[in-house]
């Protein structure tokens, strides 16, 4: 580790930019980024349309079972569990712009097998499998930005990925009627002008397509859209394991990953604290959305007046999911402007230590306001840790094994999101319980009592945030001088 942090060390590891103001513009006018925004944001958008459609079907397939639901997002986290470490090694081997267009494919021709099945198990299975390929895609991705972008424009490309990331959720769960609606009239268009080929093959599909069914057809083009545009993108540069795939060298690789995870402390550090957090931070949703409905009351005032925005706030639980992603999206697009003042560790420690206490206050008060303001600023902090997290993954870790760091990332957040969501509902509701009945054995009635089980589980789950902060400052090299690291 350096002794001394230098202005040329802060600007190769930072990322710090001379004109980050511009940094959004250079990218805006940088076609092959721009494709890779295309085929992010599209697919992005289509995914979160199919699960708008899946959670409902799912729901009505089970009974109302809620475990069945849950049974969705336990599909979307097993590969990264069973498969992570060798998807990680093809990453690595193979072109990462051929692997994204193969990924994308591979997802289109799934999507459509939710077309007309009504089975729970064949829905889980395809699930798994397309999140399988999208374990392909995401460490591509992320690994190719740097071969796409000016270096000095490596944190705004990250921070444009993740904002990105959040908006496709917005676009495909705010605007999924919209789109659906806009999908149904051109069906009818086309079924309604008799064209010969194409009305012989649109018509026998046009009770599905002009269904809520037609989100999943929707969500096929979208991967054929988003591969299109990835085909686009011209590269120079060969894949970093010479495009081939050597059976006998398979372990060697995955060895060379835990080695180097063993060995860099540092990015090990990252890693810890960013599962840490996540284990903590996971609760707001599960735990957080029973908080808005128990204990938050009013709105918010300066909404009264605007029409649009009173419809939105009608569903407050809802409604605070717009404020965490206002907050992720605002944060992503300050982060850059950040790091070319600060270390990318002091950006990273400042946003899991700023989710926390956000988190903490989130949990403590009861006026809904102030809480969808303290969502907010948790927002910005979860967009901080992630891009200044990956920023610092690019500039630490070779190309040779960029694929399989950002991999095992992956995994450890999806591991970490699943066992919150595991642990931290039954946790609330046995909170619950035991607030209930002391309530009950001292005759207080439950409307005189201000703090609920649910609160009590989000502070607990704060604490752990505020745990990985803490943790984060003793690991860390808050000078930001780490030695990037070499190829192993």
């Amino acid at each position: 580790m350096s002794a001394e942090c230098t202005p040329e060390d802060r600007m190769q590891l930072h990322g710090a930019v001379a004109e980050s103001s511009g940094a959004y513009r250079r990218l805006a006018r940088n076609p092959r980024f721009r494709r890779l925004w295309i085929s992010q944001f599209v697919s992005g958008t289509g995914d979160w349309l199919v699960i708008g459609f899946l959670i409902p079907l799912v729901t009505s397939l089970s009974g109302g079972s809620s475990f069945a639901v849950a049974g969705i997002m336990i599909a979307k986290i097993i590969p990264a569990l069973l498969f992570s470490s060798v998807i990680g090694v093809l990453v690595d081997r193979f072109d990462r712009r051929r692997t994204m267009i193969a990924a994308d494919i591979v997802r289109s021709v799934l999507a459509l097998g939710l077309f007309f099945t009504n089975s729970i198990w064949v829905i889980y299975l395809v699930v798994l499998l397309m999140e399988s390929a999208s374990l392909f895609f995401g460490p591509a991705r992320n690994a190719l930005i740097p071969y796409l972008v000016e270096p000095d424009d490596i944190t705004a490309g990250n921070a444009l990925a993740y904002t990105t990331q959040q908006g496709s959720m917005l676009v495909g769960l705010a605007a999924s009627g919209a789109i659906l609606a806009g999908f149904e009239a051109i069906v009818r268009f086309v079924i309604a002008a008799d064209l010969p080929l194409v009305g012989s093959l649109v018509g026998p599909l046009a009770p599905a397509l002009l269904g809520p069914r037609a989100g999943v057809f929707i969500d096929s083009l979208t991967f054929i859209v988003s591969a299109i545009a990835i085909r686009g993108i011209k590269l120079a540069a060969k894949a970093p394991g010479g495009g081939r795939f050597d059976p006998a060298l398979f372990g060697k690789d995955v060895l060379d990953a835990y080695r180097f995870l063993r060995d860099h402390n540092e990015l090990r550090g990252f890693m810890v604290t960013i599962g840490l957090a996540i284990l903590g931070g996971g609760a707001i949703i599960p735990v957080g959305l029973v908080h808005v409905q128990q204990n938050l009351s009013g709105g918010v005032p300066i909404f009264d007046n605007v029409e649009f925005l009173q419809r939105l706030a009608a569903a407050p639980q809802t409604f605070m999911l717009v404020f965490l992603a206002l907050g992720m999206v605002t944060g992503a697009l300050v982060v850059p402007r950040l790091a070319a003042r600060t270390s990318l560790q002091m950006l990273f420690l400042g946003g899991v230590g700023g989710f926390g206490v956000a988190m903490l206050g989130f949990a403590s008060v009861n006026v809904y306001w102030v809480a969808a303001l303290f969502g907010a600023v948790a927002g910005f902090g979860i967009a901080t840790v992630a891009v200044a997290g990956n920023t610092y993954v690019i500039y630490t870790v070779a190309d040779e094994i960029r694929g399989r760091v950002f991999t095992a990332l992956d995994s450890v957040i999806r591991v970490a999101l699943l066992v919150s969501m595991i642990v931290t509902a039954p946790v609330g509701d046995f909170a619950a319980g035991i607030v209930r009945r002391i309530i009950e054995s001292r005759g207080i009635l439950p409307a005189d009592v201000s703090i609920t089980g649910s609160q009590v589980t989000l502070q607990l789950a704060s604490l752990i945030v505020l745990g990985a902060a803490v943790y984060a400052s003793r690991r860390l090299n808050l000078r930001g001088c780490e030695e990037v690291a070499a190829s192993v």
